[in-house]
């Protein structure tokens, strides 16, 4: 099942959570969260006009873009938390439970690829600002554009996080 009432769907056929969760790796059905970025109006418009203007670029265009980005990993439980498989009315038992904590350790990194290959990883100790992410594209961007692209010219495409633009 693929339709946006997946959920409701097999609430309605009787089918328990638990089965569906068992049988998962062998379907097309997972559980994942529901997420989509919020974008206000402008930056919407933004982003449409870009791909209509990329829409009809040729493979040979495309290659000659270097992407960059930068995510921040969440190392003890990865993004999502601690997870655990329990029966109804077992929410405090003890072997139910996973400790937790309130601010776990994570990493931020920027990461540059392309077509022509990627680039080192550049493992941030601080949030982003314009300072940092000039000393970022100085030390980890040209240097990768030179390696993949040599003197080739070549398309810089970055998303327009604050710190991208400022001045």
């Amino acid at each position: 099942m693929t339709d946006s009432n997946t959920c409701e769907n097999f609430t309605r056929s009787g089918l328990k959570l638990e089965t569906v969760h068992q049988e998962s790796p062998r379907s097309d059905v997972f559980r994942k969260r529901a997420t989509k970025p919020l974008l206000n109006q402008r930056q919407h418009q933004k982003r449409l006009t870009w791909a209509k203007d990329k829409k009809d670029w040729t493979a040979a265009q495309w290659s000659k873009v270097l992407f960059s980005d930068e995510s921040k990993f969440c190392i003890l439980f990865g993004n999502q938390g601690p997870r655990v498989w329990r029966k109804s009315g077992e929410a405090q038992n003890p072997c139910c439970l996973k400790s937790s904590v309130k601010f776990p350790q994570s990493v931020m990194i920027w990461a540059a690829m392309s077509s022509a290959g990627v680039g080192p990883l550049c493992f941030l100790k601080s949030t982003v600002n314009a300072a940092i992410y000039q000393e970022i594209l100085e030390h980890f961007m040209f240097p990768s554009a030179d390696k993949l692209y040599g003197e080739a010219d070549f398309i810089f495409q970055q998303d327009l996080a604050p710190a991208h633009t400022a001045k």
